[in-house]
């Protein structure tokens, strides 16, 4: 199973109606295959992210965030790993917001 516990990872590149920036950064807590993390930075505040890593890596999350302007913000994401030359990993992800146009998007965000 793909180990999350402590990393910190910053988006590289996104599409579609994203809240997120290379100003966001995303750490990670593990236990077991729970995944929690928290994020920030860029427009916004403060998020919180839920979610549950399978066998190969892949995470399935639901996460949710307060931006600066006072927008509270959610929605569902899966993610998939690759682990780069470096050792770090990369994680690709597929993501819709559960509010507002209900759009859909995706990251790629990377270890830092």
């Amino acid at each position: 199973m793909m180990w999350y516990d402590g990393r910190l990872f910053r988006p590289v590149e996104s599409s579609g109606r994203t809240q997120t920036s290379d100003e966001t950064i995303f750490q990670y807590f593990q236990k077991a295959d729970l995944l929690k993390g928290k994020y920030s930075g860029g427009e916004i505040e403060y998020g919180h992210l839920l979610g549950l890593v399978d066998e190969q890596g892949n995470i399935n999350m639901r996460y949710h965030h307060v931006t600066y302007d006072g927008t509270i913000m959610t929605g569902k994401c899966k993610s998939r790993p690759e682990v780069m030359e470096n050792g770090k990993i990369r994680l690709h992800e597929r993501w819709q917001w559960t509010c507002g146009d209900f759009s859909k998007g995706t990251s790629i965000l990377e270890e830092i």
